[in-house]
């Protein structure tokens, strides 16, 4: 039976500073988890610790049950857990085509489902990516990850920082389409994203997808419940 993956009494340590206190908290698969937080709160390093880029103080990471705190980054990549962290996430000197070809599998490489779930990279295959725009190359690097899930039939985990970060309303409500079809297709994924506010129309995909929100304050979890149980933000003056 999966379980998902898991922080228990995560405690992580940026030199004298403690970023995570104590924190646990679990995003269960199959499904889609939301991590809240304004900056500074933790959600990135609570991302950066289940991925295994940030070391724990104390507490454990578990995997599926299975306690996976001593394994390193590339051992849990190995084992099926894809990483999109929220600054360089793509090769720059690299154009997008040569991006998404490193995820496709040889001898023949198909992009195909990444283009479909981005049009807007077709035109801008032959360009160094790292001459995009901050939303281009958020759509780059969540069509790498689409591509690494769809033809990597062990992949079962992915964690994505900001994966809407300086993209317009339409496509980010797509990619949030994208990642719930994800988490419910015929070979389910636990997809887990951290995020300062809560992506527009996750309460009304409650009903019907299991849409799970922790929300961090100052390295603390401070809520655990589903995304139709988050109270809502009080309207601007």
């Amino acid at each position: 039976m999966r379980t998902g993956i898991e922080l228990h009494r995560a405690r992580v340590h940026y030199g004298p500073l403690e970023a995570l206190h104590g924190v646990t908290l679990a995003a269960p698969s199959p499904g889609l988890t939301v991590l809240l937080g304004r900056n500074g709160s933790g959600r990135t390093t609570a991302l950066r610790a289940l991925a295994g880029t940030a070391p724990l103080t104390t507490g454990t990471v578990t995997w599926d049950g299975t306690d996976v705190t001593r394994l390193t980054a590339h051992e849990r990549a190995r084992r099926g857990l894809c990483f999109v962290p929220d600054g360089q996430a793509v090769f720059g000197h690299l154009t997008v085509a040569e991006n998404l070809r490193l995820c496709a599998p040889a001898p023949h490489p198909d992009t195909t489902p990444a283009l479909d779930a981005y049009p807007e990279l077709r035109p801008l295959l032959p360009r160094p990516a790292g001459t995009l725009s901050g939303g281009e190359q958020r759509m780059l690097a969540l069509s790498r990850a689409l591509l690494t899930a769809g033809t990597c039939p062990h992949t079962q985990v992915i964690l994505i920082d900001e994966p809407t970060q300086g993209m317009s309303p339409a496509v980010a409500t797509r990619t949030y389409d994208l990642l719930i079809a994800l988490s419910t297709r015929s070979r389910p994924t636990c997809v887990l994203t951290a995020e300062q506010r809560l992506p527009p129309g996750l309460r009304e995909h409650a009903g019907r997808t299991a849409v799970v929100v922790h929300e961090l304050r100052r390295g603390a979890v401070v809520f655990s419940g589903e995304a139709s149980e988050l109270s809502r933000p009080e309207p601007q003056a």
